[in-house]
């Protein structure tokens, strides 16, 4: 009995955990767009993206629900291995998240955990415990087509904004006035990543204590302690601020304009939001991704970078199998060792991820250099206005058409 406690407790630290990566991994979500255009200053922008995750994590519990009642048949399986599995899976899911931090992909940290979980527990337990009904509708049906729906409408959005505007307002793109709809949109983003990304970590936990009994079946919502712990938690991994995906989705994929922010936030907090009520647990990083790249499609004379693109798509593709093949990998681990191959695992995690850390600091990645262009100021790059004629080039204009006359 306290060895199974030990373990309950060694996942709910790893969820928290991967709940803190998630949150500086997909800061940039929310915030990449305004710090680009100049909307908000980087640390204020990821300490307001913090408090509304955290308000956030308090306004939904579907797709908790979706994992810890959906995805993995629980009722399938042993109290003894499970908790054991869930643990090896989020190995899977934090080794990915640290990756490609490194690497500055913006990847998907929810399919990261669902690969980490589907790919150890088929290891550990086999592929009837999966609910591959759930799956394919409520986790890849939605990847496909979130990141296409909210491309398409910032494209839209972006096409209306530019077509409704004055085209030249002597401020910096025309439309300088956009910047603050930025305030309010990059602000519902990071609230409606709340209501999305701390439910999976919810799900998690909620899950580990059902195995074990130490929650009823019937019951799949998230417990209060779970949903406070978890909220806060991705709160303070959202502040931190993941400055290498904020500087790829800020000035990697395209250079973002005002309206195109305005837009691609739009675009990606009515999608979240939508599937949040809904309880799909899609990835909130491919569809922050997919407004940007219809933004810089939407304006005329925007360049899309789409080698950047092509990076990004690959992650997206690799990212389940990849974290659930280190999932399963871990998963083999308890399965050969029993209980000492929890701590096994333990000590490989702690490797990977001081080793990753360790690597990123020969290039570190701050709130100074993420967007050199507007980071020294804080404030768009200005443009200046083109000085009036001056008095004596008035007169000769007037000489100069007086004697064409």
């Amino acid at each position: 009995m306290e060895s199974a406690a030990l373990i309950i407790v060694l996942v709910i630290a790893l969820a928290l955990f991967f709940d803190f990566t998630n949150g500086f991994h997909d800061t940039a979500n929310a915030m990449a767009t305004p710090i680009a255009t100049g909307a908000l200053k980087p640390k204020v922008a990821v300490l307001l993206a913090a408090c509304l995750n955290l308000v956030g994590a308090f306004l939904s519990t579907e797709v908790a629900k979706t994992i810890s009642g959906g995805m993995i048949r629980e009722d399938q399986l042993s109290p003894d291995i499970f908790p054991p599995i869930i643990f090896a899976g989020l190995i899977g899911a934090i080794t990915w998240n640290m990756l490609t931090w490194l690497l500055g992909l913006p990847s998907s940290s929810s399919h990261a955990l669902f690969g980490g979980l589907i790919g150890a527990t088929l290891v550990g337990v086999g592929a009837s415990a999966i609910d591959t009904g759930v799956v394919l509708s409520k986790v890849i049906l939605p990847a496909l087509i979130a990141p296409l729906t909210a491309g398409i409408i910032a494209f839209t959005v972006t096409k209306i904004a530019y077509g409704v505007t004055r085209r030249y307002d002597m401020k910096a793109d025309g439309r300088d006035g956009f910047r603050w709809g930025q305030i309010f949109t990059s602000s519902l983003v990071a609230l409606a990543h709340g209501t999305n990304d701390a439910q999976k970590t919810m799900g998690v936990i909620t899950l580990a204590l059902i195995t074990v009994g130490w929650q009823s079946s019937a019951n799949p919502d998230p417990q209060l302690w779970v949903i406070f712990a978890c909220a806060i938690t991705i709160a303070l991994g959202t502040y931190m601020g993941g400055w290498r995906i904020i500087r790829t989705l800020g000035k990697g994929l395209t250079d973002v304009k005002p309206a195109q922010g305005f837009s691609a936030e739009s675009s990606t907090a009515a999608t979240i939001l939508a599937s949040s009520a809904l309880g799909f647990a899609l990835s909130t990083t491919q569809v922050a991704s997919g407004s940007v790249i219809g933004s810089g499609l939407g304006r005329r004379g925007s360049t899309v970078r789409w080698n950047t693109v092509g990076r990004i798509m690959i992650g997206w593709v690799l990212t389940l199998p990849a974290a659930g093949a280190v999932g399963a990998a871990a998963a083999l681990i308890v399965v050969w060792l029993g209980g000492w191959g929890v701590a096994v695992d333990a000590v490989i995690a702690v490797v990977i991820i001081l080793g990753l850390f360790l690597r990123s600091r020969r290039d570190s990645v701050t709130s100074a250099n993420a967007m050199s262009e507007v980071a020294d100021s804080g404030a768009a790059v200005k443009v200046p206005r083109k000085p009036g004629p001056t008095r004596h080039r008035r007169r000769l204009d007037r000489d100069k058409v007086g004697k064409d006359a």
